[in-house]
């Protein structure tokens, strides 16, 4: 049996994985990242529909996903190292938030107000104004498409809210790709089809792990980011005995179809939160649209118990589903017969905000439960994690006192006591994608 010694070990090089790598790296520490894939973002990464919004209902929620936006805006300096494999590209294509019953749409323009996201109300002239294209008919709720119902005349019209600096990123798998490659500049090491089998304990914490072929990585620091095989990871360290807040692996799908002729001039079309029907879709390059769902009431969720066992191939059934949804608020979508998209799986939280948080477990931490709405945090969750690992390494106790992050961009302050394993369910959450 090989040993190797390193000060951090990461399990899973997703683009939370590798960011974390990056910022490890930053501080000077000998960072390995194991992931059972055969590279950076291969996992749940690379089926993210790679959002960039800013619509979430608390102050942290908020600020995280602003202060990424300017990471995003400037990658290359943010990684501070060009990618020989190309970078992954931020089209600020705008977003247009329908309202739907349940949203606070007061709070969180409340939290755009203090924070500084510009925004805009659209009442339904200036929807079919700025985007002729969209009907702003009300079909709330979502139906199911073999529902009577489903094709029923809007009872009214929605309003919307227009954020100018929402938009996506082109790849997410090379986003990934490149902050593992900045961290491999710094010295990180990265391993993959490796899969850890053990997390090894000395003097009641964390020691490192062992892989599948006998490699045993020594490390005093260890950090889950393994995605939808996350609470496998957990399960091995026995670290749930405390947690208030759960995580399960859930297969989703999104799909792909041409964009309508107009939708978007020169450049992909913008991104639209749909809760009112219960999906959202966005351009892509090259005149197409990814349509996804929200987890509307009236949709099956697919929870895995295994989440390596699952149909890889999208599905007539969610297809339908989900594209006919965005063709009522697209009139001129085309709907083509065959299925094209991708299906992956997200690691989601009971509330669908993450857990960036140490364990009982000495020396052993998490960044779980962020797929579906966290890609577009991936700069800021690495700094969390890096800071969080330094203060507890060095005595912190942020079970008692949440650690209070300072974000280096817009300097706004990030309480991480609000990705605590021990928070109570978050009651003004979505409960869906939309977080």
């Amino acid at each position: 049996m090989s040993e190797l010694t390193y000060d951090a070990v990461i399990i899973g090089a997703g683009v939370i994985g590798s960011s974390i790598a990056l910022e490890l790296a930053r501080g000077g520490r000998r960072v390995c990242v194991v992931d059972r894939g055969t590279g950076p973002g291969t996992g749940s990464t690379s089926a993210s529909s790679a959002v960039v919004r800013y619509n979430y209902s608390t102050w942290t929620g908020v600020v995280a996903a602003w202060e990424s936006k300017f990471a995003w805006e400037d990658w290359e300096g943010h990684l501070g190292h060009r990618d020989t494999a190309g970078l992954a590209r931020f089209y600020k294509v705008g977003g247009l938030i329908l309202e739907s019953p349940g949203q606070d749409r007061a709070k969180v323009l409340g939290l755009f107000d203090q924070v500084g996201v510009p925004y805009e109300v659209w009442d339904p002239a200036t929807v079919r104004e700025r985007l002729p294209l969209l009907d702003p008919g009300r079909y709330h709720p979502p139906k199911r498409i073999d529902d009577e119902a489903f094709w029923a005349d809007a009872t009214g019209e929605v309003t919307g809210v227009w954020t100018p600096d929402s938009g996506f990123i082109d790849d997410p798998q090379l986003a990934a790709h490149n902050l593992m490659a900045a961290a491999q500049q710094l010295g990180a090491q990265l391993r993959v089809r490796a899969e850890v089998v053990t997390v090894d304990r000395a003097a009641g914490r964390i020691a490192g792990v062992t892989l599948a072929d006998g490699t045993r990585l020594v490390a005093p620091v260890v950090v889950n980011a393994a995605g939808p095989h996350s609470g496998a990871i957990n399960t091995l360290a026995d670290v749930l005995g405390d947690f208030n807040v759960g995580t399960r692996p859930m297969r989703q799908e999104v799909h792909h179809v041409a964009a309508p002729q107009g939708y978007g001039v020169g450049a992909p079309g913008p991104l639209v939160a749909d809760l009112d029907l219960g999906t959202y879709f966005r351009g892509t390059p090259g005149d197409g649209l990814l349509v996804g769902g929200t987890e509307p009431e009236c949709d099956p969720l697919q929870w895995l118990d295994d989440p390596d066992a699952y149909d890889r191939n999208p599905t007539q059934e969610v297809y339908r589903a989900q594209v006919y949804r965005a063709a009522r608020r697209l009139p001129d979508l085309a709907v083509p017969e065959g299925a094209r998209g991708i299906a992956g799986v997200y690691d989601v939280s009971d509330d669908w905000i993450p857990i960036y948080d140490r364990t009982g477990l000495d020396g052993f931490y998490v960044a779980i439960g962020t797929s579906g709405n966290q890609f577009k945090n991936a700069p800021v969750a690495g700094r969390f994690l890096a800071e969080l690992i330094a203060a507890c390494e060095t005595g912190h106790d942020h079970d008692a006192e949440p650690l209070q992050v300072t974000l280096p961009r817009t300097g706004y302050v990030a309480d991480l006591g609000h990705y605590s394993r021990k928070r109570e369910i978050n009651r003004d959450s979505s409960f869906s994608v939309m977080g």
